[in-house]
Parts: C-alpha cells; sequence; structure tokens
C-alpha cells in the first residue's frame, strides 16, 4: 500500500525525507520505503508522523479526507 498523504504532507511542508527520517530515528532509504509502500510502517510510527503533523492516523492510512 503507497501512502500518498504521509508523502503530500511532507512535501506541502517542504520537509526532505532525510529530515523525517531523522525525526523518526530512521535512516532515509527506510523512509522512503515507507512512502513508496515496500515495507510495513509500525504503528509507533504512524503515530508520529500524526502528531509531527497534526493530522490523524486515519488520514495518513487514507480512511478519511478528514485531517482532524
Amino acid at each position: 500500500m503507497i501512502f500518498e498523504n504521509i508523502r503530500n504532507l511532507r512535501e506541502d511542508n517542504d520537509i526532505k525525507q532525510v529530515e523525517i527520517a531523522k525525526y523518526l530515528n530512521v535512516k532515509q532509504t527506510t523512509y522512503s520505503k515507507y512512502e513508496l509502500g515496500k515495507i510495513n510502517i509500525p504503528i509507533e510510527v504512524f503515530i508520529k508522523l500524526a502528531d509531527f503533523y497534526d493530522v490523524s492516523v486515519d488520514y495518513l492510512l487514507g480512511r478519511t479526507s478528514r485531517k482532524k
């Protein structure tokens, strides 16, 4: 599953993959694989991303179009 909302939020906020990877304490290549859906994203990472972007986890998962 590709997580377009995660990539779109990062790009909309002019954040580079290496910056968000550092925040998540993962390598940039790992974060890239998250965005591309090549590896599963741990729930802890979803929570950190939701907190960072101030959106719901459901929004990140594409289950809703409402950010909050």
